[in-house]
C-alpha cells in the first residue's frame, strides 16, 4: 500500500517538474499516472477498512 502513494506522489512530482520545464507531454502523462495511482490506493483503503 504505501508503495503506490510513493509511486503516485513521484508521478506528481515528475509531472510539476516537466511542466515547469515545459514537456507538456510527459507532464500530461504524468499526471495521468498519478491520478490513477491515487484513485486505486484510496479504493483499496476504503475496502480494507471496510473489511
Amino acid at each position: 500500500m504505501q508503495s503506490a502513494v510513493s509511486h503516485s506522489y513521484l508521478f506528481l512530482i515528475l509531472a510539476v517538474v516537466a511542466g515547469v520545464l515545459g514537456a507538456r507531454g510527459i507532464a500530461g502523462l504524468s499526471m495521468d499516472i498519478a491520478k490513477w495511482l491515487v484513485i486505486i490506493f484510496v479504493v483499496l483503503a476504503i475496502i480494507s477498512v471496510v473489511l
